[in-house]
């Protein structure tokens, strides 16, 4: 069988599994996520109304189906002894991430599709999802390669702001490369190169490689592990203007996020290299209608050895 023909037929069965109620998600340009609970419950989060409940329930047999599917179009076996199936699916870009039992009591997963429509910084301002001030003191912050760390609980949008940010390079002949686990950030630019890890290639070894493909901007999907330093390091050796996001609970707490990560490289933090290279924390956060906003934006000033904290500057 020739790998066209061994690839449609996959294509195929994975539609099937899917079913017309998945598939009819996907094809939905409001529909930005989709999950199916242990329960079998199908939950969907439209934009600007938040997650709602579908009514759908769809079986275990077929649930354990799609996962252990999705996993073998991506040639990696599903079961017991791996039950973690992350990647991304031929439908929309989208990215799965699903997990089987003993992992969960019964089939789960979660499918984030990639953004069709990438809101700019314009559109956050007309939806007044950011203020006057914040707008303008972004724009400026892209132009003069600050670099802006955007930070938020999951599923807040930090990687829809990213992709806003990023947008204002569209047209750079900057060399940017953009580096993520899978692929969401989108950018239109002249010199532009987009690299995934993978399972032999860590985060922190694709940043360390990318210094050696003469990056202007380096531009990074998920900053979750030791590669903090890397990135911090090259941020303020020659490559500034970047972009990064990160799990944090506030503004204010993403310095001592970035010490954490970097503990787990070294023994001590270095924080002069994360007020050297960190410069705009902009906190994202949703509100109960599932609306998204640019809570604070700060500047990081410096860090105050009498209190033990870090300085900040409100710009909003």
């Amino acid at each position: 069988m020739s790998r066209d023909i061994a690839h449609k037929r996959y294509l195929n069965m994975l539609q099937t599994a899917f079913g017309s109620e998945i598939i009819g998600f996907l094809d939905d340009d409001e529909v930005i996520e989709i999950m199916l609970n242990p329960d079998g419950q199908l939950v969907v989060e439209k934009l600007y109304k938040g997650k709602q409940p579908t009514g759908i329930y769809i079986p275990e047999e077929r649930s354990e189906n799609i996962v252990k599917l999705v996993a073998s179009f991506k040639n990696k076996v599903a079961d017991d002894e791996a039950p973690e199936v992350s990647t991304e699916i031929p439908f929309k870009g989208a990215r799965f991430q699903g997990w089987l039992p003993p992992v969960v009591a019964k089939p789960t997963f979660a499918i984030r599709k990639k953004a069709i429509h990438i809101f700019t910084l314009e559109d956050y301002l007309e939806k007044k999802s950011i203020t006057q001030n914040a707008y303008a003191a972004l724009k400026q912050a892209v132009k003069d390669r600050k670099n802006i760390v955007v930070v938020g609980g999951t599923g807040t949008g930090k990687t829809t702001f990213a992709n806003a940010l990023i947008a204002e390079l569209n047209g750079t002949t900057d060399r940017i490369l953009v580096l993520e686990d899978l692929p969401e950030l989108q950018i239109k630019a002249e010199d532009v190169v987009f690299m995934c890890t993978t399972m032999q290639v860590p985060m922190r070894a694709l940043v360390k490689g990318s210094l050696r493909m003469r990056p202007d901007r380096i531009i990074v999907g998920e900053v979750r592990d030791g590669a903090a330093l890397e990135l911090l390091k090259a941020w303020n050796t020659g490559h500034p203007g970047g972009v990064c996001t990160v799990h944090a609970n506030s503004a204010e707490s993403t310095p001592y996020r970035f010490e954490d990560l970097l503990q787990e490289v070294v023994v001590t933090v270095p924080r002069n290299l994360i007020l050297q290279a960190i410069d705009i924390i902009a906190f994202i956060e949703r509100d109960h209608e599932g609306r998204r906003y640019l809570k604070d934006l700060l500047s990081l000033e410096s860090y105050d050895e009498a209190s033990k904290s870090y300085q900040f500057k409100n710009l909003l």
